[in-house]
């Protein structure tokens, strides 16, 4: 019963991903901090366990999504190499900063970032493209940010990686594709950072690997990625805004609802 509910939870994570074009991260970190509440999982780990799995879970989504993006030619390898350098960096820094965190303060800072998502989404806001690529370095440091952000919301970059891509005048089609694969460093780093962060923690639920819980990890994986596809094609029938301003209504509400838990809790 236990992995039907996190079939049905990947199922939803993922119509919903694809039909609001963006990473599942958004969608999956706080399901899973609902149903882990309701399961009864400890408030000191139940975030970062969300987050941990999320990131898991895009290890193997993202794979897919490269693919794809690599067979249009929609990824920048040449951008991708110094990014990916700086992202792992910064992933392992994100992971071992949020391990530092109480699960209340965790909620917090997810709650406020799915808040700017939300307003970023629902006026539209886009950084006009006039400016450069920079070198190896700079993308490196901008790398670093991403991974350490990324890192501590669960989420595979791409609500960031893509903006500061497109602002660079890079082509859109292959802001999106260098985006999708960047989150494969990002959640392979920080799956891993997440494992042994977790690993031996008494708070945790049996069937945990570190801070994955792998019943859900099982359970979105096997469905997300199939309903994203339709969740993909129905967007395309409805009005992009309306679509967006939607997303960013069901973002506001999440947010809110992480700020309050955050907040009573310390």
């Amino acid at each position: 019963m236990l992995l039907l509910t996190y079939l049905i939870l990947g199922a939803c994570a993922g119509l919903i991903a694809g039909l609001f074009g963006i990473g599942g991260g958004l969608i999956i970190v706080p399901v899973l901090v609902f149903s882990f509440e309701l399961q009864g999982m400890s408030a000191q780990v139940l975030t970062h366990t969300a987050v941990g799995t999320s990131l898991a879970t895009i290890v193997v989504t993202s794979i897919s999504s490269v693919r794809t993006h690599h067979a249009k030619q929609g990824v920048r390898w040449d951008l991708f190499k110094p990014l990916a350098l700086g992202i792992v960096v910064g992933a392992v820094l994100g992971v071992k900063t949020a391990g530092q965190l109480s699960g209340p303060l965790l909620q917090l800072i997810i709650g406020c970032f799915a808040l700017l998502i939300a307003v970023q989404m629902g006026l539209g806001l886009k950084p006009k493209p006039h400016r450069q690529v920079p070198g190896s370095t700079g993308l490196g440091a901008v790398g670093a940010g991403i991974g350490y952000g990324s890192a501590i919301f669960g989420i595979g970059g791409g609500s960031m990686t893509t903006p500061y891509l497109s602002w660079c005048n890079v082509r859109i089609q292959q802001a999106i594709g260098t985006s999708a694969a960047c989150g494969l460093p990002i959640a392979v780093t920080g799956a891993l950072v997440n494992i042994q962060e977790g690993w031996g923690n008494p708070e945790l639920m049996p069937w945990s690997l570190g801070y994955i819980y792998l019943p859900a990890f099982i359970g979105i994986v096997l469905t997300s990625a199939i309903c994203a596809r339709y969740g993909a094609k129905l967007a395309h029938r409805l009005p992009e805004r309306a679509l967006k301003r939607a997303f960013a209504v069901l973002l506001l509400l999440v947010g809110c609802r992480f700020l309050m838990t955050g907040f009573s809790a310390i």
